[in-house]
């Protein structure tokens, strides 16, 4: 919690700067300052909502991406709010001045309004409705040109850039125009440095077996040409297929299953555009690895040791947690729940069971056709689990939302229930 305070409160201090060199510098009423001065905390947080789309790796292990993800969008809403005041209490005798600034607000906010709807779970998630609505469109709107709608916010904070250096009341205060740009040449440098070219410093490897798992499961296995010697149990990365053309070279997040530093797997549920054309995907293909991410080994670390895990896996879900029960099971109590489909979509049921007879006890595995319900998680977990265990849900973000409230309403507390959904 004090982590994500220092956080957020980073964010809202981020403008200050530049807020207190153009109160120093200009001579303005201070009426028209103060909305010169939301205009400025509007363009501050774009830029800083930018440099952390791009997961800065210095951050995720502070707060973990989805923290970084959901100040993302949030950023996005309170810039587009700031900006829309700015803009109806200010003026501008420079009709190209007025002309960039309101093309940049109505960007903004459509690219937002896209945004909240395709690539966050604030309502998509939470609606089963609107899940449907995505699903449909989303045979139009893939992910790829969501992408790239999306970084039409470099187009927009150009606009806003232009639109300050023709505004005579803010491009006549040298000192202010430096710190200005400053701002966004840093902005700007760290996603062209993370886009362009830190891609060329990641994990490379290459694709050794592509194999199917259930009814619409994919294991890709994946030799590295070096040790992946910060990964840990729990932890995902980005994937890029290079040497494929039958699927795109996109980022897309997978978690881990089990690795040994120079060799990892994946276990991917085919559900989406890209992921069901994985199956083309041939061994010899050439894979780019950003990473690793991921906060749930740090969490277990940090937790009182004698506190039991509980692990709950939706389907694919049950990937990294796999990799978190082969790391503790012989030194924590652990109870792995895991909700399938379909009995065969059980396919990691050997490999359970093997850990499951050298953990000497400590490993507790069920195995669940259909999604847990209220009383399965309460006829299922012990009392300590319910009043002291640590719990680590992963799954599609609907059904890890679902799973969440139902252990809530078991007695589990909030601060104990840990997930990772990338989305906002």
């Amino acid at each position: 919690m004090l982590r994500k305070l220092l956080f957020w409160s980073f964010a809202v201090a981020f403008p200050l700067p530049l807020v207190l060199t153009y109160d120093l510098v200009a001579d303005e009423p201070e009426r028209l300052k103060f909305y010169i001065f939301l205009g400025l905390i509007a363009y501050t947080w774009w830029l800083l909502s930018i440099v952390l789309s791009v997961r800065p790796s210095w951050l995720h292990r502070f707060v973990g991406l989805p923290s970084i993800y959901g100040l993302h969008g949030a950023l996005g809403v309170l810039a587009l709010a700031a900006a829309y005041t700015h803009s109806d209490n200010s003026y501008s005798p420079n009709s190209l001045a007025r002309i960039l600034g309101d093309w940049a607000f109505y960007g903004a906010l459509a690219v937002l309004c896209y945004s909240v709807f395709f690539m966050s779970g604030w309502f998509v998630d939470r609606s089963r409705l609107l899940l449907a609505v995505k699903r449909l469109l989303e045979t139009v709107f893939r992910r790829r040109l969501s992408l790239w709608i999306h970084r039409l916010n470099l187009v927009i904070v150009a606009m806003i850039w232009l639109h300050a250096h023709l505004l005579v009341r803010v491009n006549q205060y040298f000192a202010f125009m430096v710190l200005f740009d400053l701002y966004t040449v840093m902005a700007l440098g760290i996603y062209v440095w993370k886009k362009w070219i830190a891609p060329d410093t990641y994990l490379m490897g290459t694709v050794t077996s592509n194999d199917t798992r259930g009814g619409a499961t994919r294991r890709v296995s994946v030799g590295l040409d070096s040790k992946a010697t910060t990964l840990q149990p729990g932890d995902f990365f980005f994937l890029s297929f290079e040497g494929s053309s039958s699927v795109s070279r996109e980022w897309h997040p997978f978690s881990v299953t089990d690795d040994n530093r120079k060799a990892l797997s994946f276990t991917i549920r085919q559900h989406g555009d890209f992921t069901r054309r994985l199956d083309n995907v041939e061994v010899g293909t050439r894979v780019r690895l950003e990473g690793p991410f991921g906060r749930f080994e740090s969490i277990i670390q940090g937790r009182d040791r004698e506190a039991p895990l509980v692990l709950v896996g939706m389907g694919a879900g049950v990937a990294p947690l796999l990799s978190l029960a082969a790391a503790h099971h012989t030194t924590r109590k652990i109870h792995l729940l895991w909700a399938v489909r379909n009995p065969e979509d059980a396919y990691y049921r050997d490999v359970l069971e093997e850990y499951q007879a050298a953990s000497g006890g400590q490993l507790q595995v069920t195995i669940n056709v259909g999604r847990f319900r209220r009383e399965d998680l309460a006829g299922t977990l012990s009392a300590e689990a319910v009043a002291k265990g640590a719990f680590f849900i992963v799954g599609p973000n609907p059904a890890v939302l679902a799973n969440q409230r139902l252990l809530r309403r078991i007695g589990v507390s909030a601060r104990r229930i840990h997930q990772e959904r990338l989305t906002m």
